[in-house]
């Protein structure tokens, strides 16, 4: 092993000098996102609706998003932070577990976050998506106007959602005077199309699921390692730790609407990283 710890601290190697997997993550991860840049301002391909992780029942879903999004990122900082927390920790855990660990162990924790995901949309949304197939199954006026006028429907509303409904209610209150018949159509589709593409909108993309688990590793072999938490204040892996558990578990309660981070994701990843380690330090010979 070949990364470098002084007076208690750690200092990762040169990119360079990385293990095989944690390199090609930071390659793999880096070409995604230029990638995702130059398809959505050449072509107007969106890449996070075909590679970004969908709730199951969402018209995008695909199997195959549940490796995929952990490769996506949605920004520069993000894909910023992701990668140098990979580039921090992931080298340490590599050279310790070797690749095939190390990468089982990443994709692992990338299920877990997605999991833990669907678990909060399952809770968060499901409400309104019965709401509408109630409506669906009871379609009239009076069901209508109850679905559009109530809270929950109301704080749906999203940037990707809004147009469909403000061109629904102008034509659906022109019919509702000439036609009756049509408006009721119309309620129709705009039901089924508003509940897609609510659907659709509830994407997941980046690393950030794996990087919590392995932090939560880094943190388990090495607790009173001394890291620098914004390279300036030196903080005991263990507090660090606990303490992005900690930020992340009251962000996540809060709910705050304005909030487009899947904290209950990276508790996920961090959950299943911890439960990984304690599972894998049962195998005492092949841990180290």
């Amino acid at each position: 092993m070949n990364f470098q710890f002084n007076n208690n601290q750690y200092r990762p190697n040169a990119f360079g000098g990385l293990p095989v997997v944690t390199k090609n993550i930071l390659i793999i991860n880096v070409i995604m996102f230029l990638l995702t840049i130059a398809l959505q301002s050449t072509q107007n391909i969106d890449l996070a609706k075909y590679l970004g992780l969908h709730y199951p029942t969402a018209p995008d879903f695909k199997p195959h998003q549940f490796v995929t999004y952990i490769f996506m990122h949605g920004s520069f900082q993000h894909i910023l932070f992701n990668m140098l927390a990979v580039y921090i920790f992931g080298q340490v855990l590599e050279q310790i577990w070797g690749p095939k660990r190390y990468l089982i162990f990443y994709i692992l924790t990338g299920f877990g976050a997605a999991l833990a995901q669907y678990v909060v949309i399952y809770f968060t949304s499901g409400s309104i998506v019965d709401a509408i197939q109630l409506t669906q199954n009871n379609l009239n006026g009076e069901s209508i106007n109850g679905l559009l006028n109530s809270l929950e429907f109301q704080n749906s509303l999203s940037y990707q959602t809004f147009s469909i409904y403000e061109t629904f209610v102008r034509q659906y209150n022109a019919a509702i005077q000439e036609n009756s018949p049509r408006a009721l159509s119309l309620a129709s589709q705009f039901l089924i199309d508003y509940k897609n593409e609510y659907l659709n909108g509830q994407v997941v993309v980046g690393a950030s699921g794996s990087l919590f688990g392995l932090l939560g590793a880094f943190g388990m072999l090495f607790p009173n390692r001394m890291l620098y938490l914004y390279f300036l204040f030196p903080v005991k892996a263990k507090w660090l730790v606990i303490g992005y558990g900690a930020i992340e578990l009251i962000s996540g309660l809060r709910s705050n609407p304005n909030d487009n981070v899947a904290h209950f994701a990276h508790l996920g990843g961090l959950f299943v990283g911890i439960i990984i380690v304690l599972i894998w330090r049962r195998d005492k010979q092949h841990f180290y």
